[in-house]
């Protein structure tokens, strides 16, 4: 008889759904789970029932045409503006959330935007790394995980009445989109998220933390993850 190998997995954004995935698929290799940001969201992530509605129309009823994830899905669209030339404005943007719709509002230039101080968890050292990466690569291979993502919803379909069923510990900033999503606090902290993970052992939410929350508060977030896998 072969023993399997078991793993701790942490995950966070679209990782997380990697995470919440794997986890679904097969729970007998996974001892634990932390994710962070993104929680497992079922409608979203899996094809169930004749009423069901694929995951880039779900982004498309909720946030209009404009949201990133529709955008992406004509090849080429994104390509446009995601140009390795722009890999660090680009990075600094995204890591700091210096988009479009704070220079509407506020009307400042987007170039005296990218001239701000960068937040004290962030170092320029981090912008030039992942900026040398795009540069090399380009954010093609990134951007067409968006592109598949009905079909992961529709291989999923088998899994449709699964729950997560592996000890899981889930972590997320009060200043993140994702804890903003339409309904998230309620299914989050009403009942439907524990349905779903039936494991679910700690929910933390980390006030004035905003997405990247392992780089912005990288001590708190690696002693929830240190503590929870340390009791396995």
């Amino acid at each position: 008889m072969v023993d399997f190998l078991q793993v701790f997995v942490v995950g966070h954004d679209w990782g997380a759904i990697i995470a919440w995935y794997l986890c679904l698929f097969r729970p007998d290799r996974v001892a634990a789970l932390v994710n962070t940001s993104v929680a497992f969201m079922r409608h979203v992530f899996i094809r169930a029932g004749t009423d069901a509605v694929k995951t880039t129309d779900q982004f498309h009823r909720a946030y209009g045409p404009s949201y990133y994830i529709c955008r992406f899905q004509e090849p080429g669209v994104a390509e446009k503006e995601f140009a390795p030339a722009h890999a660090r404005h680009l990075m600094t943007r995204i890591l700091c959330n210096r988009f479009s719709d704070r220079k509407e509002a506020d009307g400042e230039p987007q170039q005296q935007r990218d001239a701000e101080p960068l937040p004290a968890w962030l170092a320029e050292a981090d912008i030039d790394y992942f900026a040398a990466a795009f540069e090399k690569t380009g954010f093609t291979g990134a951007i067409n995980y968006y592109r598949n993502m009905d079909r992961n919803w529709e291989l999923a379909a088998p899994w449709a009445d699964a729950k997560v069923s592996v000890p899981t510990k889930f972590i997320v900033g009060d200043g993140d989109l994702t804890y903003h999503y339409a309904g998230i606090q309620d299914y989050l902290h009403k009942g439907g998220f524990k349905e779903d993970v039936p494991l679910l052992e700690e929910l933390v939410v980390i006030p004035g933390a905003g997405h990247f929350i392992q780089q912005e508060r990288a001590q708190e977030v690696s002693e929830h993850i240190y503590s929870f896998i340390a009791k396995f």
